[in-house]
């Protein structure tokens, strides 16, 4: 029994290694082909006329690096112009609104007051009254020579003359202030109104009164800022300070005319940073524009490190697996794809660092890209 029973267990364990050894081998799974860019491609004629390639050579320029700064319009503390009047008194009349054009010494307002009247009669009198002291003190002083009159007559002529003269003076420079002119002023012209003129030519930016309102000497009546002094008030944080200097060329524009540029150059910088870790610096336009209004927000460009390069237009440089590269031309229909390190990129040009080595090359400048897609569609299909 128990030799039946071992031969049994013999049986079952080679039907079992037999069933193993007949049992297919898993199949290994086979690796994702890297997919690599050869780095010549050849194009027939029909294929160079409907790429529609340019060929350009390296050539030198001056770039410069450039940093983005943002600011607004605004005008120095001289060109902002609050309007009042002295003696006060009541808006007989006024024609202004928020942007009103305005032209030095043009009648803006009209100011009635009797105190008018008051101070032109006193200069008047004042004046006429002079005549008569000035002649008296120069006949006791002749009379004093001549022993005639006391000094004492003579003192208070002189006195009384000198006293009515400043009185004279401080009523004149007062009718000055009100915009009148002293050495026109007569008894058949007094008036009780007086008009109140531009002092700059520019633009009303708040009007604070209307008319037949009393205002006192104290109230602004109307302000006025002056465009002629515009500039532009730059934002420059930390890091970009040390880059800047005065004269330096500066580049403007606005976000509602991006196109349209303005050159200006720094005039001031800032010599304190803020909590922001940031300062003003303000630069002057090289012409002035009536559409440049105060408060408007404007980005500009300083250009930085200014020298001479090898460059490319930015249109023949392709980017592929975070490397660079043009395409040379060796012979009619065959570019060779070249990889170039860059430098500074503007005015849509780049800076090709290792330049020399592509002088008087023939290379793609334009549609670059469509002979990098020719040649990664060649390398898939392989």
């Amino acid at each position: 029994m128990r030799n039946h029973i071992k031969v049994l267990i013999i049986v079952c364990c080679a039907l079992w290694l037999v069933g193993c050894a007949t049992k297919e081998a898993p199949t290994e799974p086979k690796e994702a082909a890297n997919i690599t860019v050869e780095d010549v491609v050849t194009l027939s004629k029909e294929q160079l006329q409907h790429a529609e390639l340019a060929i350009g050579k390296v050539s030198m320029d001056t770039l410069s690096s450039e940093i983005g700064l943002n600011g607004v319009i605004d005008v120095p503390p001289q060109n902002m112009i609050s309007v009042s009047f002295p003696l006060g008194g009541y808006l007989k009349s006024i024609d202004l609104l928020p942007g009103t054009h305005v032209t030095k010494g043009e009648v803006v307002a009209v100011m009635e007051d009797q105190q008018y009247i008051q101070v032109q009669q006193d200069y008047l009198v004042a004046e006429a009254r002079n005549n008569y002291l000035e002649k008296e003190y120069q006949r006791q002083k002749s009379l004093n020579q001549g022993k005639a009159s006391s000094d004492k007559a003579l003192q208070m002529a002189e006195a009384e003359y000198s006293t009515n003269s400043i009185n004279m003076q401080g009523l004149r420079q007062k009718l000055q202030l009100m915009g009148l002119q002293p050495d026109r002023l007569t008894q058949s012209n007094m008036s009780r109104s007086v008009q109140i003129k531009a002092p700059a030519s520019g633009y009303v930016t708040k009007v604070h009164v209307n008319k037949g309102r009393y205002v006192s000497s104290s109230d602004v009546l109307f302000e006025v800022v002056d465009p002629s002094d515009i500039h532009l008030n730059l934002t420059v944080f930390e890091q970009d300070i040390n880059k800047l200097y005065v004269g330096q060329d500066i580049i403007a524009w606005s976000n509602e005319a991006p196109q349209k540029r303005y050159a200006c150059k720094i005039i001031l910088i800032g010599k304190e940073l803020d909590e922001h870790k940031s300062t003003e610096v303000h630069c002057h336009f090289t012409s002035y524009d009536h559409a440049l209004v105060p408060g408007m927000y404007m980005r500009a460009t300083l250009l930085d490190n200014q020298h001479m390069a090898a460059v490319l237009p930015d249109e023949a440089v392709v980017h592929f697996e975070d490397k660079d590269y043009v395409f040379v031309q060796t012979k009619p229909g065959v570019f060779q794809l070249t990889e170039v390190k860059l430098g500074v990129m503007a005015k849509g040009l780049t800076e090709i660092i290792d330049g020399a080595d592509l002088q008087d090359k023939d290379i793609v400048v334009k549609n670059s890209y469509t002979l990098l897609m020719q040649l990664k569609n060649k390398a898939e299909e392989e």
